[in-house]
This record gives C-alpha cells, sequence and structure tokens, in this order.
C-alpha cells in the first residue's frame, strides 16, 4: 500500500507543479476566450477521462479494467480488485474569426487547466465506488462592440466580459447485479461562481466644450451551491467466446440548484472613479438556477480487451435551462454523436510493445446556441495513446489530442478552430489484500 501512497505523492507533485506553471492562463481564460460561454452557465468540460478523449469521447457502454471511466457510474462495477488513482491535465489553443464591417478580424487564444482528480476501489468483488473532483463548466469572454446612436454624429461603445464557472465533487458507485448486468448512481456537488460585467459609454470627447466621456457599469455575481444525480445502467451479453456486446445508458434529471445573486448598475468615469453612488437590483437575493435533463446512450463491441469499435448518442434539453432569477437562458436542445475505437496488439502479454493502446474518435454536436436563427455545430476529430509503466506495467500515462471547429464563416457566427490537448496518469494498486506469511 505504501507504493501507491508514493506514486499518489509523485503524480501529484507532478501535476501540481504543471498547475502552477499555468496559474496565471488558468485564472485569466481557462481553455480560453470563448464567446458562446456567455450564455447559460458556460461551457461544459467533456465528462471523459483523457482515455475517453482520445476516441471520440466514447463511454457510455465501455470501460477498462485498467482505467476509471466517469461517464457512466454503473460502469464501475467492471473494474477488478485494483485501486486506480488518475489525473488529467487539459491545455487548449484555438483560433476566433469574425466577419465584421466587410472584413474579418481574428484573434488567437491559448488556456489550460486541471482536467480530473479521481481515485476508485473495490467494496467487494461486485461493488466498486470512486470519488472525483474536476471542473464541470467555464466562462471566459471579452467582447467590445462599436453602434451608432440613432441619426447623431456619436456611437456608442459596448464591453461585455464574464469570468468563473462551475466545480464538481462527485461520489459515484457501480454494482453488478447478476452476470452481465450493471447498475450505479453519482451524487455530486456542484459548487462556484460566474461573473459577468458589461458597460457603456458615448463616445464624445468634446473637451472643447466641457463634455466628458463618462462609462455606466452592470456587474452581475452568481454563487452556486447544491446536489446533483446522475442514474446509469449497463449489460454486457456474450455473443461468443471472444466477443462481447456493450450496451449502456445515463440520465441526468433535470434539477433546480440553490444559487445567491448580486446585481449592481453604476456609473463612473474611464477611469474607474465612482461618478454616482452603486443602485443595487439585487444583492446576495436567493434564487435557483434549473439544470436541464440529459439522456446519454452507447453501444460497443469488443474483443477481450484488444479491440473495441463503439457509438455514442446524447440528448440534452437545454431549453428547460432557467437563470437564477428564473428567466429562459435563450437556449436551444443539443444533440452528440460520438464514435470511436480502441487497440491493443495483445492485452495478456509481456512484451511492452503489445501492451500500448491506440485510440481515434469522431464527434458530432449541435450546440445550444443559435446565432441569427442558425444553430451552432461543432466537430471534431481525435486521436490517443497509452503507454503502459511500472513494474507490472498496469500503470499508464495517456496523451490524446483532439482538433475541430465550432460555427462557420457566415454572416455573424465566430468560428472557433481548435486543437485541445490532454495528458492523464492512471496508477493501479492492490490495497486491500490479506497479507500472507511464509
Amino acid at each position: 500500500m505504501l507504493k501507491i501512497y508514493k506514486r499518489i505523492r509523485q503524480t501529484l507533485t507532478h501535476s501540481l507543479l504543471a498547475i502552477a506553471a499555468t496559474a496565471p492562463v488558468v485564472q485569466a481564460q481557462g481553455l480560453g476566450n470563448s464567446p458562446y460561454s456567455a450564455l447559460g452557465l458556460g461551457e461544459q468540460y467533456t465528462s471523459g477521462n483523457v482515455t475517453n478523449m482520445g476516441m471520440g469521447g466514447i463511454g457510455i457502454s465501455n470501460a477498462s479494467p485498467f482505467y476509471l471511466n466517469l461517464q457512466n457510474p454503473a460502469l464501475l462495477a467492471r473494474r477488478t480488485r485494483f485501486t486506480v488513482f488518475e489525473v488529467g491535465l487539459m491545455g487548449q489553443s484555438k483560433s476566433l474569426t469574425q466577419n465584421l464591417n466587410g472584413g474579418t478580424q481574428s484573434q488567437r487564444d491559448f488556456g489550460g487547466n486541471l482536467g480530473y482528480l479521481a481515485l476508485a476501489f473495490p467494496a467487494n468483488s461486485r461493488w466498486n465506488m470512486s470519488l472525483s473532483l474536476r471542473p464541470y463548466t467555464y466562462v471566459d469572454y471579452s467582447t467590445r462592440q462599436y453602434r451608432p446612436i440613432g441619426s447623431t454624429i456619436y456611437e456608442a461603445e459596448y464591453n461585455y466580459t464574464g469570468r468563473g464557472g462551475l466545480n464538481k465533487a462527485a461520489f459515484a458507485s457501480g454494482f453488478r447485479i447478476g452476470k452481465n448486468i450493471y447498475a450505479g448512481a453519482e451524487a455530486a456537488f456542484v459548487f462556484g461562481n460566474i461573473t459577468n460585467t458589461s458597460d457603456s459609454r458615448v463616445l464624445i470627447n468634446e473637451t472643447n466644450v466641457g463634455v466628458q466621456d463618462t462609462r455606466v457599469a452592470r456587474l452581475n455575481r452568481a454563487n452556486y451551491s447544491d446536489i446533483v444525480w446522475k442514474l446509469g445502467a449497463a449489460w454486457r451479453p456474450k455473443l461468443s467466446t471472444n466477443w462481447t456486446l456493450n450496451l449502456g445508458a445515463t440520465y441526468d434529471p433535470q434539477t433546480r440548484i440553490n444559487a445567491t445573486e448580486t446585481d449592481i448598475y453604476q456609473q463612473t468615469t474611464l477611469t474607474g472613479l465612482a461618478i454616482s453612488s452603486p443602485d443595487t437590483l439585487r444583492y446576495g437575493a436567493n434564487g435557483r438556477a434549473t439544470l436541464p435533463q440529459q439522456l446519454h446512450f452507447g453501444l460497443s463491441l469488443e474483443r477481450n480487451n484488444t479491440f473495441l469499435v463503439g457509438i455514442d448518442v446524447g440528448f440534452q434539453k437545454w431549453t428547460q435551462f432557467r437563470t437564477v432569477s428564473d428567466q429562459p437562458g435563450n437556449l436551444t436542445d443539443g444533440l452528440t454523436v460520438a464514435t470511436g475505437l480502441e487497440y491493443t496488439p495483445k492485452a495478456n502479454s509481456t512484451r511492452y510493445r503489445d501492451l500500448i493502446t491506440y485510440r481515434a474518435g469522431f464527434q458530432y454536436n449541435q450546440m445550444p446556441y443559435r446565432v441569427a436563427g442558425e444553430q451552432i455545430k461543432d466537430i471534431n476529430g481525435s486521436v490517443g495513446i497509452s503507454l503502459p509503466l511500472g513494474a507490472y506495467l498496469v500503470n499508464h500515462i495517456t496523451v490524446s489530442v483532439v482538433g475541430g471547429q465550432r460555427g462557420v464563416l457566415t454572416g455573424s457566427q465566430i468560428r472557433e478552430q481548435y486543437v485541445l490537448m490532454a495528458l492523464g496518469f492512471s496508477l493501479n494498486d492492490w490495497w486491500f489484500r490479506k497479507q500472507v506469511v511464509d
């Protein structure tokens, strides 16, 4: 048991050093400037681990004895007697482009963050549990607009910024019922805050008549904290000696989460000095935001832990979303379709190269955002590789790369082209075993 403690300590040390090195980026940008994160509760992080990300994000029906699956709690029961500790790190480079005023404007951005910390362990041969901490959503945007004021010679400047996000600390439990049927549940504490600020001013600057520019600013801050649930189920019938069919499903019920909200207006100078007292519309007002119902289904075909191919489909009812003040979020329902494959040359071999795992995948998303009546699409492809480590080659370091595009360069849409890189560590050990004295 002391060995895994040492491994966890070493992994945490290296992970924290990596996080510290990117801390200014994390605090300022999350995963980079994303104008779409201004809507709802922001951009959602992927629910899959680094291994899932390399194969299109599939994980509703498939799981491995050597890696942790956090997408379907039922599949925790597929794990063996080993305890596993996992760490994931993510970084994203993106290019944002938009057609404006007859021309094209572009911006490049980069951000990084801790992907997750997770620990899973067996209670008995049929029951496994997990603890995890991961970011759930992030808000990170900064935009500026200029608009003419009626028939005057003046124009107004509008600035919009947002920062923050939600985190999720979860406990999950999976059970094997009978020979091939699995059921599980996850209870998660969602917490965090989101701050949106906006300001406007009329561009006058006529100092000869004694008129100075002033700014009207608004600050909206919401703090969230509550429990959310997820249910999962899976069935793994044997098709033959070598082939297994995997079926899985998860359900996130519509949930109302507690929150407090502060909303303040104030008139200031361009340097930020107050001209008038703040006008507080709401200060620490209690409310409840509504998270939407989500359904995910998965199907995969597996050959003795050496080859797997699968497909996942997910439905998100974002039209059910409501803000803290019970206002609609102007979102539309989302759809996710993902497919991926995984290949390990010879899972029961002792040769190193036979135990390297290769992955590839594809994902299509209809995002819950509409611009000028057009629903935003996100299409990406991914590859990944896992390299075994340790004395018995049961530990792994995993690298996954996801490249894709969100939105198209037509009308007022913003096109995001991105490359997401993820690094994961998976440490396995047998914790709860009886010592035998010879």
